[in-house]
């Protein structure tokens, strides 16, 4: 009897159906266009995001696989592929003023933006470690050529160099681990590999897990694989630190998360292990290394590794409360680093942009506003109620304590503490300094998301039922 052909069902995938076909279209379009489509290509990928976005929000709620099992939609995937595309739209607004004033609104920077999003959207759903493995060479081959997009800088140069070496290797660990894993199981699929590791395994599948989580580690910069991080950071064009710092961070969870919850549900007592150090480390380094720090990109580099392992704590529970921890985390954390950003690219007179903490000087008198702003994001980073950043690290300290993982709480406050210092430095520097000259005004891509953030922020922890509950569904549909 000859096999039947059987078609998979397209309807979960249109949203990266929708991407790819997009980014062949740009492509095309930048073609015949050439350098004079830079503008309005940004309008036509923003225009892409909105209806990924839309078509994200049309998804089903209950778990569907689909690609012969290889890609899986549920309430999960679906609450962090908006986070994402939300962040990957940031992104590309807060680029458009600054490519056209640095001279370098190429037309294949959207494009490049559009690619990422699709890798990171590939590995939110991914549900085997081939698929994971595809969206992931994805979404970092894209963010190599991004890095280095300043072609002309050479610290811009250098940022693409080092994260695509460093970049390289972590993923080399993450096959070398996936292939463990499935040498060990033989099987590469989520659920599959879920039954088959329960309870007491061997030595040769912990190994495979050790370096599948090095691999994940890298990708949301996360100690020990954090090195590339403060270097990208600051030698990368402002706006794709920001993109950096937001959309793949959003993508690196969500894969995370998927990764050990799915896969490993049976061996948390193995796994949480690994998940407990890299937190810890995490927190740790992004609190005492982030003191010295004068350049404010290197800063947030070091913010985001602290922010990394406070997400991880929800993450290291296994429990349902913990990944709504993670889930809301990343929420607050995305609309926070957007907002600081913003502000950065703010400190701008004529052609020169300024991103030391000393130029924040006395940026309460001469920019009341803006500085209100970034005053807000920096409480909120450092976690003081009544902002949205308080309830981020609550959620996550609470999951904690109620999983019995009270020592990895306490530590989590303790770093808090001691993060707060470099933050409310900033307020100080902005409140009572003395003031230098006035900066440019900011454009209005640039107002619109440090308005939209700073909203956020504030709203969070006045309203905070619908993310709250919208957090909770997709956390109870991975269980």
């Amino acid at each position: 009897m000859n096999p039947v052909l059987t078609i998979p069902a397209f309807g979960p995938v249109l949203p990266e159906i929708i991407l790819a076909a997009g980014a062949l279209v740009l492509v095309l379009f930048g073609a015949i266009r050439g350098e004079r489509s830079g503008e309005s290509m940004n309008v036509i990928a923003l225009a892409l995001l909105a209806v990924a976005f839309v078509a994200v929000l049309m998804l089903p709620d209950e778990p569907v696989q689909t690609m012969y099992g290889s890609f899986v939609v549920d309430g999960f995937a679906k609450f962090m592929k908006a986070l994402t595309l939300v962040a990957s739209a940031g992104g590309v607004i807060l680029s458009m003023d600054y490519m056209r004033r640095e001279g370098i609104s190429r037309f294949e920077y959207p494009i490049l933006i559009v690619l990422s999003t699709l890798g990171m959207m590939m590995v939110i759903s991914a549900n085997d470690l081939i698929a994971l493995y595809l969206g992931l060479e994805l979404l970092s081959l894209s963010s190599y050529v991004i890095a280095a997009f300043d072609r002309d800088n050479v610290r811009s140069t250098e940022a693409g160099l080092k994260y695509f070496v460093l970049g390289s290797l972590s993923s080399g660990m993450l096959l070398y681990g996936a292939s463990l894993v499935y040498g060990f199981t033989g099987n590469v699929s989520f659920p599959a590999i879920a039954g088959i590791l329960q309870g007491q395994v061997g030595i040769g599948a912990i190994i495979g897990i050790v370096f599948v989580a090095a691999g994940i580690a890298f990708k949301i910069s996360a100690v020990p694989f954090h090195m590339w991080t403060p270097d990208v950071y600051e030698g990368s064009p402002t706006p794709v630190t920001a993109f950096f710092a937001a959309a793949p961070k959003m993508a690196g969870m969500a894969m995370a998360t998927r990764v050990f919850i799915d896969a490993f549900p049976g061996i948390v007592g193995q796994w949480q292990q690994i998940i407990v150090f890299i937190s810890i480390a995490s927190m740790a380094l992004g609190s005492f290394a982030a003191i010295g720090q004068r350049n404010l990109k290197r800063l947030m580099a070091y913010s985001s590794i602290g922010n990394v392992g406070y997400a991880l704590i929800g993450l290291a529970t296994g429990t349902v409360e913990g990944v709504q921890g993670v889930a809301v985390y990343m929420a607050i954390y995305l609309a926070m680093t957007l907002g600081a950003f913003a502000v950065i690219l703010g400190l701008r007179r004529g052609n020169v942009m300024f991103d030391n903490i000393e130029d924040l000087s006395g940026l309460a008198r001469t920019h009341p506003v803006l500085a209100f702003c970034l005053g807000m994001m920096m409480f909120s980073l450092a976690g003081i109620p009544p902002l949205a950043g308080f309830f981020a690290k609550f959620a996550v300290f609470n999951a904690a304590i109620n999983a019995n993982l009270v020592a990895l709480a306490i530590i989590g406050v303790v770093t808090s503490v001691i993060g707060a210092y470099y933050y409310l430095r900033i307020v100080k520097v902005m409140y009572f300094d003395e003031p230098g000259a006035a900066y440019d005004s900011m454009p209005a891509g640039v107002k619109l998301v440090l308005g939209l953030s700073s909203v956020f922020v504030v709203l969070f922890g006045i309203v905070p039922a619908p993310l709250v509950a919208a957090a909770g569904a997709a956390a109870r549909s991975l269980f």
